[in-house]
């Protein structure tokens, strides 16, 4: 099963070690050549699916990692490690988003405070017209656009009876920040254990019609309060810590400070394939919110929460 022509093929390349963090190697890389052989329909969605499952790539709650398994692949492929079919579709990765038929809000100013807002509410995104919704308003108002999240994450709309006033989503957390490390207490190994229990604020958008003073320290409060039983109901779990990285130059993060985050420093400005020593990309600030009172230990347990 594990032949030599997988480890031949990547010869000259660097295979990572872990893949979902999970022991890869050779011979991980050997079984997914054999599982893009042996794909019937060979598209990557299949391809994905096989992966995941031969080696039980499952979230804390149980369930089958699908999207993150198509984004290890797809980080696999772009190494020259293996060869994926053309996508039948495009994932958006460094395209611009393709704009489905959908009802934008109208352009309708608000301007009284978040007190006044009545029926202010948050509304997980379900379904394609909501998706496509939470989707286009990132790409068409966010400065940074919009971008598809990988592995467990939650979006929301936010409205009230004016109608819809912003979108918000939360993903997976960084993969190793000093601050936040520190500010932990963690090493290594429990970091890859736990780091599915922080969620990072991928995404927050208030329309830019909308001026309500406060609603967004208000949002990021009513989002605390959501996100521990929507990821138990969904995933399986509840994370206990939210984080996010806000650009220093570009806000000053005080919706953040309102709601009680905690700044704990700030990021290097390096970026994943940084090498050099000055900054190749925006320092952000690094803020942190505990979902749970206990969040430190739990964080640092070695045994099953």
């Amino acid at each position: 099963m594990f032949g030599m022509t997988a480890i031949k093929l990547s010869h000259d390349k660097e295979i990572p070690e872990k893949l979902l963090g999970k022991p890869f190697g050779k011979q991980g890389l050997s079984v997914v050549l054999e599982e893009v052989h042996n794909a019937k329909s060979h598209n990557r969605s299949e391809i994905a699916r096989r992966v995941c499952k031969r080696f039980e790539w499952k979230s804390p709650g149980g369930k089958y990692q699908f999207m993150s398994a198509r984004v290890a692949l797809l980080r696999l492929h772009r190494a020259g490690l293996i060869e994926l079919p053309p996508p039948i579709k495009s994932n958006g990765n460094g395209k611009k988003l393709k704009h489905h038929a959908v009802s934008l809000p109208e352009i309708n100013p608000v301007e009284i405070s978040v007190e006044k807002l009545h029926g202010l509410k948050l509304q997980r995104v379900q379904g394609t017209e909501q998706s496509s919704l939470y989707n286009s308003l990132m790409d068409l108002y966010h400065y940074l656009g919009y971008t598809p999240m990988a592995g467990a994450q939650i979006r929301y709309l936010f409205t009230c009876d004016h109608g819809v006033l912003g979108a918000i989503g939360f993903g997976a957390s960084a993969w190793k920040i000093a601050p936040r490390d520190f500010f932990i207490g963690w090493d290594m190994l429990i970091r890859e254990k736990n780091l599915h229990l922080i969620v990072n604020n991928s995404r927050f958008l208030i329309l830019p019609w909308i001026h309500s003073p406060n609603l967004a320290s208000k949002i990021l409060s009513m989002c605390a309060k959501r996100i521990p039983k929507d990821f138990l109901d969904i995933y399986g779990y509840s994370p206990v810590l939210l984080e996010t990285f806000v650009e220093k130059e570009r806000f000053r993060g005080s919706c953040y400070r309102a709601a009680n985050w905690l700044h704990v420093g700030e990021t290097q400005g390096r970026g994943k394939k940084h090498n050099r020593k000055d900054p190749g990309v925006p320092i952000k600030d690094i803020w942190l919110y505990p979902l749970h009172p206990d969040f430190r230990n739990i964080l640092q347990s070695r045994g099953d929460k």
